[in-house]
């Protein structure tokens, strides 16, 4: 059997730092690496599996409990065993007052970031809790500590408060079964697409993809079994 971490949302932005962090990390080197990200994001995700070796690409909708059967059932084919998991998959949408945004937003936000997350916790927890071993990173954002800097994106923010108080009691839940589940709460980050919304902000504030990716990678790793529930800020200079 051969030990895998799996990545959702992998094609993007920080899913694509994270992947090569996991690959360039001496601890997290020579697991293979499963990226999972939605069909129509499937061959960016390919090009990276091909780019790094040792890693596949599955398209899914990690939303769905029988897609995510589906992975596992492939990654159990292949001899994997998932004993890390970066769940990156999720999305945004802002630029409005929580009162003038689409009716659709919050529902949307939801689905697209905690339900993600709970669908993923659902799937991989079991066999890492009989395991007796896992290692799981969520992403959430600052403005979980800071709810006012989710002005404009209520939504948002509240799917990711969600998201990380999820985490931190599935990570109480799993205290007796060496399977550590943490956040990290990023500010801004430093992506095309940030930069392409945002073209008068200066991203030299922001946080460094490389220094999300590493912080998240540091959990991952079999060293980190003593650090669970814990929400941790990387807010740059933002």
């Amino acid at each position: 059997m051969t030990d895998c971490a799996i990545v959702t949302g992998a094609a993007g932005a920080l899913g694509g730092a994270v992947t090569r962090a996991l690959r360039e990390s001496t601890a997290t080197r020579g697991l293979e690496l499963w990226l999972v990200d939605s069909p129509r994001h499937l061959a960016r995700a390919e090009q990276l599996a091909t780019e790094l070796g040792s890693a596949r690409a599955m398209g899914a909708n990690i939303a769905v409990a029988a897609e995510w059967r589906s992975v596992l059932e492939a990654l159990g084919a292949a001899g994997g065993v998932p004993v890390a998991a970066a769940l990156i998959a999720g999305g945004y949408r802002g630029g409005a007052p929580f009162w003038a945004s689409e009716e659709s937003s919050l529902d949307d936000m939801m689905s697209g970031n905690l339900g993600t997350v709970a669908a993923s916790l659902r799937a991989i927890l079991p066999g890492m809790v009989e395991r007796k071993y896992g290692r799981v990173v969520v992403i959430g954002s600052r403005a979980v500590e800071r709810p006012w800097t989710g002005a404009g994106a209520a939504a948002y923010a509240a799917s990711k408060a969600a998201v990380v108080a999820l985490a931190q009691a599935v990570a109480a839940e799993c205290l007796e079964h060496q399977v550590t589940v943490n956040a990290i709460l990023p500010s801004t980050m430093d992506t095309p697409a940030n930069r392409a919304a945002m073209p008068e902000a200066d991203p030299t504030r922001w946080v460094p993809l490389a220094a999300a990716a590493k912080l998240v990678v540091s959990l991952l790793e079999p060293g980190a079994g003593h650090v669970t529930g814990a929400a941790i800020p990387i807010y740059g200079r933002a």
